[in-house]
């Protein structure tokens, strides 16, 4: 026996299951350190004023240690000197990878991460170049 209209009566179905069951679970709140990392001064000699005064440090690498002083994670920065990376709650120390003696200023920059919180950072390293 086939009732008229059934067909439509289960699209109707299916559309409003669809719109009001949700598909996916909430995602836990993410939890870690995100920013900007810029360099200062941009070039020799006096700050010009139609030139900026920092740059971001782009495609660099830094190094994230822990309170007791073990790496903990790595990332890069974008060419527009952004990051983002995640990590459990506590305090952490931020360095350029590879950087141990020379000119400039490269970290460590302190940061604590709260459970539940991206932190957000800017912090500028200083070029070493006047």
């Amino acid at each position: 026996m086939k009732f008229p209209g059934a067909g439509l009566a289960l699209l109707f179905i299916t559309v409003m299951f669809a719109i009001f069951v949700p598909t996916e679970m909430p995602a836990e709140p993410q939890t870690g350190i995100e920013g900007v990392i810029t360099i200062a001064p941009a070039r020799p000699g006096p700050v010009r004023a139609d030139a900026p005064a920092s740059v971001p440090l782009a495609n660099a690498t830094w190094l994230v240690k822990n309170d007791k002083g073990a790496v903990a994670k790595e990332f890069t920065t974008d060419d527009q000197g952004r990051f983002q990376t995640s990590l459990p709650p506590g305090r952490y120390t931020v360095s350029l990878k590879g950087k141990k003696t020379g000119v400039g200023h490269f970290g460590p920059f302190e940061v604590d991460v709260v459970a539940g919180q991206v932190t957000k950072v800017q912090w500028q390293c200083d070029s070493g170049i006047r």
